[in-house]
């Protein structure tokens, strides 16, 4: 078993590693190891971003996973739950649509104790991060590597759903990560000449050939490598093991291991370590290095319903055999100009609105897709059919699902419990967003195109029903976090810094260290966030050790 050394190992070349990845490796006396289990981004599809449906299919770029099942959600069967699994992680396959959140999502993290963690300290690492198509301002950048864009509506059914929304009162904005947080408009997108702009393409591509940066694909991390430090009770991260071509590798640290798999994947890396909850991991026979009872809890998603309309007209997104032979020219027209229906997402217009008078800041996002959507695009018999959909999402759900092992088999997919709408709230929001949506869709804009509603139904008008239905199409908006959150509670897995509670040169630095989800898409807010990360570990504070002794927690050992 071969054994090579680095300053710095990151596990997972996603949107929070290929930023690492980037910013860790400028200074060349410091070497960088970066290990995806996924293959290279080589695929042509990658960079249509019309292609997005594609990897919903493809088990090769996509991990694929499966929630457990729920009998009274989509009639017991499984929530599919996607994730990328290639150099840019997500960011190679999501719908490319680039949200912040609104302020308050962050004061709220620095409130419960995470100093520094506030929107006014995460803006300057927004504004770092993007290359803005309409330029600086207060609130965006023109120098970073993630180049952010207008779309270019190829839909005429967008503007119905504009003019609607305005029709039933709601406001408008033309910039969803500017001044004006609530209202409906257009997404902006990273998409750069026609093609993807994901974390891989931004931050990754563009410093492949430095000597001190070291990629490597297909590489599975089975395990951290840990040691007692000479000087403390504390264990330290030595390294890693990993699985590369049928081979075993050992790859050591000399300062820090950082875990950037994801919601999924670092907390799963975490138990099988021997990190986690005694309890559990002695269920499977794992050897404990550090009882960390947080790893894995306080699971949150964008849990998506939506409302779905049959069209008279013909002028959406079809998969039927005259569908299919309207994309011939577009196609056609991207092979030669990058330009077209393919050169843009099929999410072009949203809204973050109130789902009643009662409440503050936007409590539910919508996607207004011009063509019937359902079980991430699998519903073929569904999209071959003409019309529209306007999918609603709970911005800040107060339920808390968890993940849990499977066997002490790395290879075993993680256990996926999300626990929907186990608080009230929740199932009010949703029922409300869903009545939102209707309202929107009953107005005079959509009179031309409206047939029959076919779900959740025009019968369907108590909560409980409208409720139940929204179970019956269940999806998700692909934005799990918090599995490995960051504070100083019992329940907290990284500090401040993102350093893991009680053990020594291992951080966590991706989506599952966000305490509560931002009220929108998480990418950007991630790529933000290892933007931050990279300057804590390469700028330190001096003051940040009073934070980490504070929740110091006796090992556990086997």
């Amino acid at each position: 078993m071969s054994s090579v050394s680095f300053d710095y190992i990151i596990v997972g070349a996603g949107s929070a590693g290929s930023v690492l990845a980037n910013r860790l490796s400028k200074d060349p006396s410091t070497s960088v190891l970066l290990l995806e289990a996924g293959p290279e981004d080589k695929s042509p599809m990658i960079k249509i971003p019309g292609a997005f449906a594609y990897f919903m299919y493809s088990k090769k770029y996509n991990w694929q996973y499966n929630a457990e099942s729920v009998a009274d959600i989509r009639h017991g069967q499984p929530v599919f739950c996607p994730r990328g699994k290639t150099l840019g992680g997500s960011s190679a396959v999501n719908a490319m649509v680039y949200i912040r959140g609104h302020r308050s999502d962050y004061d709220r993290w620095e409130a419960a104790g995470n100093e520094g963690w506030g929107y006014d300290h995460m803006l300057p690492y927004f504004k770092k991060s993007e290359t803005n198509e309409r330029g600086a301002d207060d609130f965006h950048g023109d120098k970073g590597p993630l180049y952010v864009s207008n779309t270019q509506n190829t839909y005429p059914l967008n503007e119905c759903f504009l003019k609607g929304s305005v029709q039933a009162g709601y406001p408008v904005t033309d910039d969803f990560n500017g001044p004006q947080f609530e209202g409906s408009g257009y997404y902006q997108f990273t998409i750069k000449g026609g093609e993807r702009c994901g974390v891989s393409r931004g931050y990754l591509t563009p410093v492949r050939d430095r000597k001190n940066l070291f990629v490597e694909c297909e590489a599975f991390v089975d395990r951290i490598i840990f040691d007692r430090d000479s000087d403390s009770t504390e264990k330290t991260a030595q390294g890693v093991e990993y699985t590369q071509n049928g081979q075993t590798f050992i790859a050591t640290a000399r300062k820090e291991v950082i875990l950037s798999g994801g919601s999924f994947n670092s907390p799963q890396t975490l138990m099988l370590s021997g990190v986690g909850a005694k309890e559990e991991l002695a269920q499977h026979g794992i050897d404990v290095v550090h009882d960390l009872p947080g790893v894995g809890k306080n699971l949150q998603e964008h849990v998506d319903a939506c409302v779905l309309v049959k069209s008279k007209k013909k002028d959406g997104f079809s998969t039927s055999p005259t569908g299919l032979l309207k994309m011939l020219p577009d196609t056609l027209k991207y092979m030669t100009s990058k330009t077209g229906n393919l050169a843009n997402s099929i999410t072009q217009a949203g809204a973050f609105l109130k789902s009643s008078p009662e409440v503050d800041v936007p409590d539910i996002q919508m996607h207004f897709v011009p063509l019937l959507f359902d079980d991430c695009g699998r519903d073929l018999g569904l999209l071959s059919g003409h019309g529209y959909s306007l999918h609603v999402c709970v911005l800040r759900p107060k339920s808390r699902g968890k993940l849990s092992l499977r066997s002490a088999d790395p290879r075993a997919p993680i256990k996926i419990d999300f626990n929907f709408f186990a608080e009230e709230e929740d199932r009010k929001v949703m029922v409300n967003g869903i009545r939102v949506a209707r309202k929107i869709l009953a107005t005079e804009a959509f009179d031309e195109h409206r047939l029959e509603e076919i779900h959740p139904g025009p019968a369907v008008e108590s909560d409980d029903a409208l409720l139940q239905k929204c179970k019956d199409k269940l999806g998700l908006v692909y934005h799990p976090v918090g599995t490995c959150k960051m504070g100083n509670d019992p329940m907290a897995v990284v500090d401040s810094q993102l350093r893991v509670h009680g053990l020594k040169n291992l951080r966590v630095v991706d989506g599952s260290v966000m305490p509560s989800l931002v009220s929108g898409n998480t990418n950007g807010p991630i790529i933000a966030m290892a933007e931050k990360a990279a300057d804590l570990i390469l700028n330190p504070p001096s003051n940040t050790s009073a934070v980490q002794e504070s929740r110091k927690t006796e090992d556990v050992h086997a």
